[in-house]
Protein backbone atom coordinates (compact mmCIF):
# COMPACT_ATOMS: atom_id res chain seq x y z
CA UNK A 1 0.00 0.00 0.00
CA UNK A 2 1.17 3.53 -0.54
CA UNK A 3 0.06 6.54 1.24
CA UNK A 4 -1.04 9.33 -1.46
CA UNK A 5 -0.31 12.75 -0.14
CA UNK A 6 -3.44 15.38 -0.58
CA UNK A 7 -3.49 19.44 -0.34
CA UNK A 8 -3.86 20.86 2.91
CA UNK A 9 -7.67 20.68 3.99
CA UNK A 10 -8.81 24.01 4.88
CA UNK A 11 -12.33 24.77 6.17
CA UNK A 12 -14.50 28.01 5.44
CA UNK A 13 -16.83 29.33 7.48
CA UNK A 14 -19.10 31.89 5.65
CA UNK A 15 -22.22 34.56 6.55
CA UNK A 16 -25.12 33.48 4.66
CA UNK A 17 -24.87 36.36 2.96
CA UNK A 18 -21.24 36.21 1.22
CA UNK A 19 -21.60 32.34 0.58
CA UNK A 20 -23.33 32.36 -2.63
CA UNK A 21 -20.89 35.04 -3.54
CA UNK A 22 -17.84 33.09 -3.09
CA UNK A 23 -19.14 29.53 -4.53
CA UNK A 24 -17.03 29.56 -7.46
CA UNK A 25 -14.15 30.83 -5.82
CA UNK A 26 -14.47 27.97 -3.06
CA UNK A 27 -15.05 25.46 -5.49
CA UNK A 28 -11.17 26.00 -6.73
CA UNK A 29 -9.79 25.09 -2.93
CA UNK A 30 -8.64 21.72 -1.36
CA UNK A 31 -11.89 21.87 0.17
CA UNK A 32 -14.57 24.03 1.58
CA UNK A 33 -16.92 24.48 3.96
CA UNK A 34 -20.50 26.33 3.90
CA UNK A 35 -21.28 25.28 7.42
CA UNK A 36 -20.53 23.06 10.71
CA UNK A 37 -17.96 20.37 10.86
CA UNK A 38 -19.19 17.31 8.07
CA UNK A 39 -18.26 13.48 7.72
CA UNK A 40 -15.54 14.75 4.88
CA UNK A 41 -14.07 17.28 7.79
CA UNK A 42 -12.80 13.93 9.66
CA UNK A 43 -11.16 12.17 6.50
CA UNK A 44 -7.60 12.46 6.59
CA UNK A 45 -5.69 9.78 5.00
CA UNK A 46 -6.13 8.21 1.12
CA UNK A 47 -4.89 4.99 1.04
CA UNK A 48 -4.16 3.34 -2.45
CA UNK A 49 -5.31 -0.58 -1.79
CA UNK A 50 -5.01 -1.90 -5.11
CA UNK A 51 -5.13 -2.54 -8.82
CA UNK A 52 -8.58 -2.81 -10.62
CA UNK A 53 -7.39 -4.21 -13.93
CA UNK A 54 -8.39 -7.93 -14.16
CA UNK A 55 -6.98 -10.81 -15.06
CA UNK A 56 -7.49 -10.62 -18.72
CA UNK A 57 -6.52 -6.95 -19.01
CA UNK A 58 -10.09 -5.04 -18.33
CA UNK A 59 -9.86 -1.74 -16.60
CA UNK A 60 -11.46 1.49 -16.32
CA UNK A 61 -13.20 0.72 -13.06
CA UNK A 62 -16.56 1.87 -12.48
CA UNK A 63 -19.03 0.28 -9.75
CA UNK A 64 -17.89 -0.56 -6.27
CA UNK A 65 -20.36 -2.73 -3.92
CA UNK A 66 -18.98 -3.87 -0.33
CA UNK A 67 -20.55 -7.21 0.73
CA UNK A 68 -22.77 -7.62 2.88
CA UNK A 69 -22.44 -11.34 3.79
CA UNK A 70 -19.92 -14.15 3.19
CA UNK A 71 -21.10 -16.49 0.46
CA UNK A 72 -19.30 -18.30 -2.74
CA UNK A 73 -15.95 -16.91 -3.32
CA UNK A 74 -16.62 -13.84 -1.41
CA UNK A 75 -16.06 -12.68 2.09
CA UNK A 76 -18.55 -10.39 3.75
CA UNK A 77 -16.36 -6.87 3.51
CA UNK A 78 -14.48 -7.71 0.56
CA UNK A 79 -14.93 -4.65 -2.36
CA UNK A 80 -16.60 -5.83 -5.76
CA UNK A 81 -15.39 -3.35 -8.52
CA UNK A 82 -16.41 -3.81 -12.07
CA UNK A 83 -15.01 -2.54 -15.08
CA UNK A 84 -16.29 -0.75 -18.32
CA UNK A 85 -13.80 -1.02 -20.94
CA UNK A 86 -11.75 -3.97 -22.36
CA UNK A 87 -8.23 -4.92 -22.81
CA UNK A 88 -8.11 -2.52 -25.63
CA UNK A 89 -9.49 0.25 -23.39
CA UNK A 90 -13.09 0.21 -25.80
CA UNK A 91 -15.71 1.89 -23.63
CA UNK A 92 -18.94 -0.41 -23.23
CA UNK A 93 -17.11 -3.50 -23.39
CA UNK A 94 -15.87 -4.60 -19.78
CA UNK A 95 -17.16 -7.97 -18.64
CA UNK A 96 -14.69 -8.44 -15.57
CA UNK A 97 -15.91 -7.81 -11.52
CA UNK A 98 -12.83 -8.01 -9.15
CA UNK A 99 -12.76 -8.57 -5.61
CA UNK A 100 -10.22 -6.97 -2.99
CA UNK A 101 -10.44 -8.55 0.77
CA UNK A 102 -9.13 -5.82 3.14
CA UNK A 103 -8.02 -8.65 5.67
CA UNK A 104 -5.48 -10.25 2.92
CA UNK A 105 -4.86 -7.22 0.73
CA UNK A 106 -5.38 -9.64 -2.32
CA UNK A 107 -7.21 -9.12 -5.30
CA UNK A 108 -8.74 -11.81 -7.63
CA UNK A 109 -11.26 -11.79 -10.72
CA UNK A 110 -14.64 -12.74 -9.26
CA UNK A 111 -16.60 -13.17 -12.67
CA UNK A 112 -15.66 -13.01 -16.24
CA UNK A 113 -19.06 -12.65 -18.57
CA UNK A 114 -19.70 -14.06 -22.05
CA UNK A 115 -19.33 -10.86 -24.41
CA UNK A 116 -23.02 -11.71 -25.50
CA UNK A 117 -25.52 -12.83 -23.35
CA UNK A 118 -29.12 -14.10 -24.49
CA UNK A 119 -31.60 -11.72 -23.45
CA UNK A 120 -29.19 -9.08 -22.60
CA UNK A 121 -29.01 -6.76 -26.00
CA UNK A 122 -26.08 -5.15 -27.64
CA UNK A 123 -23.37 -7.45 -25.51
CA UNK A 124 -21.65 -6.88 -22.27
CA UNK A 125 -20.52 -3.49 -20.64
CA UNK A 126 -20.33 -3.28 -17.35
CA UNK A 127 -21.20 -0.19 -15.69
CA UNK A 128 -21.94 1.50 -12.23
CA UNK A 129 -24.99 0.08 -11.63
CA UNK A 130 -24.33 -3.20 -9.21
CA UNK A 131 -25.24 -4.19 -6.24
CA UNK A 132 -24.76 -7.63 -3.88
CA UNK A 133 -27.78 -8.74 -1.83
CA UNK A 134 -28.18 -10.59 1.20
CA UNK A 135 -29.25 -13.86 0.03
CA UNK A 136 -25.74 -13.53 -2.17
CA UNK A 137 -26.74 -12.40 -5.53
CA UNK A 138 -25.29 -9.74 -7.12
CA UNK A 139 -26.39 -7.27 -10.13
CA UNK A 140 -24.71 -5.62 -12.17
CA UNK A 141 -25.81 -3.57 -15.48
CA UNK A 142 -24.65 -3.34 -18.98
CA UNK A 143 -24.46 -0.53 -21.43
CA UNK A 144 -22.75 -2.51 -24.22
CA UNK A 145 -20.50 -0.86 -26.92
CA UNK A 146 -18.80 -2.93 -29.89
CA UNK A 147 -16.65 -0.68 -30.55
CA UNK A 148 -16.01 1.89 -27.83
CA UNK A 149 -18.85 4.79 -28.74
CA UNK A 150 -22.20 5.09 -28.04
CA UNK A 151 -22.76 4.73 -31.85
CA UNK A 152 -23.15 0.99 -31.36
CA UNK A 153 -24.88 1.78 -28.07
CA UNK A 154 -27.08 -1.59 -26.98
CA UNK A 155 -30.25 -1.34 -24.63
CA UNK A 156 -28.28 -3.52 -22.19
CA UNK A 157 -29.89 -5.40 -19.09
CA UNK A 158 -29.13 -6.15 -15.52
CA UNK A 159 -27.14 -9.58 -15.28
CA UNK A 160 -27.41 -11.55 -11.97
CA UNK A 161 -24.69 -13.59 -10.82
CA UNK A 162 -24.49 -15.72 -8.40
CA UNK A 163 -21.84 -15.79 -5.44
CA UNK A 164 -19.37 -17.27 -6.65
CA UNK A 165 -19.52 -15.32 -10.21
CA UNK A 166 -21.79 -17.49 -12.56
CA UNK A 167 -24.33 -15.76 -14.97
CA UNK A 168 -27.60 -17.28 -13.14
CA UNK A 169 -29.97 -14.71 -15.60
CA UNK A 170 -30.88 -11.83 -16.95
CA UNK A 171 -33.57 -9.10 -16.00
CA UNK A 172 -34.80 -6.78 -19.33
CA UNK A 173 -37.86 -5.10 -20.66
CA UNK A 174 -38.64 -2.26 -22.40
CA UNK A 175 -38.32 0.10 -19.34
CA UNK A 176 -34.65 -0.73 -19.20
CA UNK A 177 -31.80 0.81 -21.24
CA UNK A 178 -28.22 1.84 -20.61
CA UNK A 179 -28.70 1.26 -16.66
CA UNK A 180 -26.19 3.58 -15.78
CA UNK A 181 -25.98 5.37 -11.92
CA UNK A 182 -24.65 3.14 -9.11
CA UNK A 183 -28.18 1.38 -7.03
CA UNK A 184 -29.79 2.26 -4.28
CA UNK A 185 -31.42 -1.25 -2.62
CA UNK A 186 -33.50 -2.17 0.26
CA UNK A 187 -33.04 -5.48 1.12
CA UNK A 188 -35.14 -7.52 3.52
CA UNK A 189 -33.35 -10.88 2.24
CA UNK A 190 -36.41 -12.77 0.48
CA UNK A 191 -37.40 -9.63 -1.14
CA UNK A 192 -35.06 -5.94 -2.48
CA UNK A 193 -36.22 -3.00 -3.97
CA UNK A 194 -33.74 -2.17 -6.49
CA UNK A 195 -33.26 1.76 -7.73
CA UNK A 196 -31.54 2.16 -10.94
CA UNK A 197 -31.05 5.03 -13.69
CA UNK A 198 -31.47 4.42 -17.62
CA UNK A 199 -29.59 6.90 -19.47
CA UNK A 200 -29.93 5.02 -23.05
CA UNK A 201 -33.48 6.05 -24.10
CA UNK A 202 -32.50 7.98 -27.36
CA UNK A 203 -29.30 8.66 -26.98
CA UNK A 204 -27.65 9.33 -30.27
CA UNK A 205 -23.69 8.74 -31.77
CA UNK A 206 -20.77 10.32 -30.54
CA UNK A 207 -20.82 12.83 -33.31
CA UNK A 208 -24.18 14.42 -32.06
CA UNK A 209 -23.19 14.50 -28.51
CA UNK A 210 -24.20 18.05 -27.74
CA UNK A 211 -27.45 16.93 -28.02
CA UNK A 212 -29.27 16.54 -24.67
CA UNK A 213 -31.96 14.32 -24.42
CA UNK A 214 -34.95 14.36 -22.20
CA UNK A 215 -35.78 10.75 -21.89
CA UNK A 216 -33.59 9.00 -18.72
CA UNK A 217 -35.43 8.11 -16.23
CA UNK A 218 -35.45 6.14 -12.30
CA UNK A 219 -36.55 2.52 -12.25
CA UNK A 220 -37.70 0.78 -9.55
CA UNK A 221 -37.89 -2.82 -9.81
CA UNK A 222 -39.24 -5.02 -7.21
CA UNK A 223 -37.79 -8.61 -6.38
CA UNK A 224 -38.74 -11.96 -4.83
CA UNK A 225 -35.76 -14.09 -3.96
CA UNK A 226 -36.86 -17.55 -3.67
CA UNK A 227 -34.69 -19.88 -0.95
CA UNK A 228 -32.00 -21.36 -2.82
CA UNK A 229 -33.45 -19.42 -6.08
CA UNK A 230 -32.99 -17.20 -8.36
CA UNK A 231 -34.06 -13.31 -8.21
CA UNK A 232 -37.90 -13.19 -9.95
CA UNK A 233 -38.98 -9.54 -10.80
CA UNK A 234 -42.42 -8.72 -9.38
CA UNK A 235 -43.05 -5.37 -10.89
CA UNK A 236 -41.10 -2.67 -12.73
CA UNK A 237 -42.22 1.77 -11.79
CA UNK A 238 -40.42 4.35 -13.63
CA UNK A 239 -40.31 7.17 -10.74
CA UNK A 240 -38.79 9.74 -12.65
CA UNK A 241 -38.23 10.23 -16.36
CA UNK A 242 -37.46 13.52 -18.31
CA UNK A 243 -34.28 13.47 -16.97
CA UNK A 244 -31.57 14.86 -19.11
CA UNK A 245 -28.54 12.53 -21.14
CA UNK A 246 -26.42 12.99 -23.76
CA UNK A 247 -23.25 10.88 -25.43
CA UNK A 248 -19.64 11.75 -24.74
CA UNK A 249 -16.76 10.75 -26.33
CA UNK A 250 -14.82 10.61 -23.41
CA UNK A 251 -16.90 9.44 -20.71
CA UNK A 252 -19.73 7.49 -23.00
CA UNK A 253 -22.78 8.64 -21.56
CA UNK A 254 -23.92 11.35 -19.61
CA UNK A 255 -26.51 11.34 -17.29
CA UNK A 256 -28.21 10.63 -13.72
CA UNK A 257 -25.73 8.49 -11.94
CA UNK A 258 -25.75 8.55 -8.60
CA UNK A 259 -28.32 7.00 -6.57
CA UNK A 260 -29.21 6.98 -2.36
CA UNK A 261 -31.87 6.76 -0.43
CA UNK A 262 -32.20 8.74 2.43
CA UNK A 263 -32.06 8.10 6.29
CA UNK A 264 -36.25 8.02 6.15
CA UNK A 265 -36.09 5.34 4.34
CA UNK A 266 -38.67 7.23 1.68
CA UNK A 267 -36.92 9.66 -0.07
CA UNK A 268 -34.32 8.72 -3.17
CA UNK A 269 -31.29 11.45 -4.42
CA UNK A 270 -30.88 11.06 -7.60
CA UNK A 271 -27.61 13.21 -9.24
CA UNK A 272 -28.64 15.42 -11.93
CA UNK A 273 -25.07 15.33 -13.69
CA UNK A 274 -25.56 17.54 -16.94
CA UNK A 275 -28.05 19.52 -15.16
CA UNK A 276 -25.37 20.13 -11.82
CA UNK A 277 -28.00 19.35 -9.29
CA UNK A 278 -29.07 16.92 -6.75
CA UNK A 279 -32.86 16.14 -6.73
CA UNK A 280 -34.93 14.41 -4.25
CA UNK A 281 -37.75 11.38 -5.49
CA UNK A 282 -40.69 11.86 -2.61
CA UNK A 283 -42.05 8.37 -1.59
CA UNK A 284 -39.39 6.52 -3.72
CA UNK A 285 -40.08 2.87 -2.32
CA UNK A 286 -44.42 2.75 -2.68
CA UNK A 287 -45.34 5.72 -5.35
CA UNK A 288 -46.99 4.70 -7.94
CA UNK A 289 -46.26 7.46 -10.68
CA UNK A 290 -43.51 9.64 -11.87
CA UNK A 291 -42.30 12.08 -9.60
CA UNK A 292 -41.50 13.47 -12.75
CA UNK A 293 -37.61 16.04 -12.84
CA UNK A 294 -38.03 15.24 -8.95
CA UNK A 295 -37.82 17.93 -6.22
CA UNK A 296 -34.78 20.24 -6.60
CA UNK A 297 -32.36 20.07 -3.33
CA UNK A 298 -29.27 21.60 -4.74
CA UNK A 299 -27.72 22.64 -7.88
CA UNK A 300 -24.47 24.22 -9.01
CA UNK A 301 -21.73 26.24 -6.45
CA UNK A 302 -19.33 22.97 -5.30
CA UNK A 303 -21.03 20.54 -7.83
CA UNK A 304 -19.31 20.23 -11.28
CA UNK A 305 -21.13 17.53 -12.77
CA UNK A 306 -22.04 14.66 -10.00
CA UNK A 307 -21.98 11.53 -10.80
CA UNK A 308 -21.93 8.83 -7.95
CA UNK A 309 -23.87 9.54 -4.32
CA UNK A 310 -23.75 7.76 -1.09
CA UNK A 311 -25.78 8.34 2.32
CA UNK A 312 -22.75 9.00 4.66
CA UNK A 313 -23.11 7.74 8.68
CA UNK A 314 -24.23 11.44 9.45
CA UNK A 315 -27.12 11.14 7.13
CA UNK A 316 -25.45 13.60 4.48
CA UNK A 317 -24.69 12.82 0.85
CA UNK A 318 -21.32 12.10 -0.51
CA UNK A 319 -21.34 13.33 -4.06
CA UNK A 320 -17.98 12.84 -6.49
CA UNK A 321 -17.76 15.04 -9.05
CA UNK A 322 -16.67 14.34 -12.59
CA UNK A 323 -15.22 17.82 -13.43
CA UNK A 324 -13.10 19.02 -10.80
CA UNK A 325 -12.05 15.66 -8.95
CA UNK A 326 -13.46 16.63 -5.69
CA UNK A 327 -16.21 15.05 -3.34
CA UNK A 328 -18.80 17.13 -2.06
CA UNK A 329 -20.79 16.62 1.08
CA UNK A 330 -24.14 18.20 1.32
CA UNK A 331 -26.43 18.27 3.89
CA UNK A 332 -29.99 17.05 2.30
CA UNK A 333 -32.47 18.19 4.84
CA UNK A 334 -31.00 21.81 4.82
CA UNK A 335 -30.20 21.58 1.26
CA UNK A 336 -26.64 23.13 2.29
CA UNK A 337 -23.36 22.18 0.49
CA UNK A 338 -20.99 22.02 3.17
CA UNK A 339 -18.03 20.98 1.95
CA UNK A 340 -15.55 19.52 -1.18
CA UNK A 341 -12.49 17.90 -0.82
CA UNK A 342 -9.97 16.66 -3.93
CA UNK A 343 -9.81 13.06 -4.01
CA UNK A 344 -8.59 12.65 -7.74
CA UNK A 345 -4.66 12.78 -7.35
CA UNK A 346 -3.67 12.73 -11.12
CA UNK A 347 -2.88 16.16 -11.45
CA UNK A 348 -1.56 14.97 -14.91
CA UNK A 349 -5.37 14.55 -16.32
CA UNK A 350 -6.75 16.93 -18.53
CA UNK A 351 -9.23 18.36 -18.33
CA UNK A 352 -9.35 17.81 -14.27
CA UNK A 353 -11.64 15.41 -13.35
CA UNK A 354 -12.69 14.11 -16.24
CA UNK A 355 -15.22 12.15 -15.11
CA UNK A 356 -12.37 10.40 -13.19
CA UNK A 357 -14.49 9.16 -9.79
CA UNK A 358 -17.57 7.10 -10.40
CA UNK A 359 -17.56 4.71 -7.73
CA UNK A 360 -17.78 5.30 -4.53
CA UNK A 361 -19.17 3.02 -1.46
CA UNK A 362 -18.88 3.42 2.39
CA UNK A 363 -17.14 1.36 4.19
CA UNK A 364 -18.93 -1.56 6.71
CA UNK A 365 -17.69 0.19 10.30
CA UNK A 366 -18.77 3.67 8.63
CA UNK A 367 -15.10 5.34 9.37
CA UNK A 368 -14.50 5.99 5.97
CA UNK A 369 -15.21 5.60 2.22
CA UNK A 370 -14.00 3.24 -0.96
CA UNK A 371 -13.22 5.11 -4.15
CA UNK A 372 -11.69 4.47 -7.51
CA UNK A 373 -9.59 6.78 -9.72
CA UNK A 374 -10.56 5.25 -13.41
CA UNK A 375 -7.38 6.43 -15.09
CA UNK A 376 -5.42 5.29 -12.87
CA UNK A 377 -7.07 1.89 -12.58
CA UNK A 378 -6.70 1.83 -8.61
CA UNK A 379 -9.07 1.60 -5.55
CA UNK A 380 -8.60 3.83 -2.57
CA UNK A 381 -9.65 4.11 0.76
CA UNK A 382 -10.64 7.88 2.22
CA UNK A 383 -11.31 7.71 6.25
Amino acid sequence: MTLRSLAPVLTFRLPPAAAAFAAAAIALAPAASFGGPGFLETTRRHITLTSTISDNGDLNPYAIVVAPVSSGTVQAGDVLIDNFNNANNLQGTGSTIVDYNPSTKRQFTFARLPSQLPGCPGGVGLTTAMAMLKSGWVIVGSAPSTDGTTGTLGDGCLVVLDSSGKVAGVIKSDKISAPWGNMAVIDRGDSATLFLSNSGFGVGAPDRERTIYKKATVLRIELSIPAGGVPVVQSETVIADGLSERAARDVFLVGPTGLALGTDGKTLYVSDALNNRVIAIDDAPTRGASAGNGREITKDGLLRRPLAMILAPNGNLLITNGKTGQVVEVDPLSRRQLYAQWIDTDKAQTPAGNGDLFGIAATPNGDGFYYVEDDMNTLVLAK
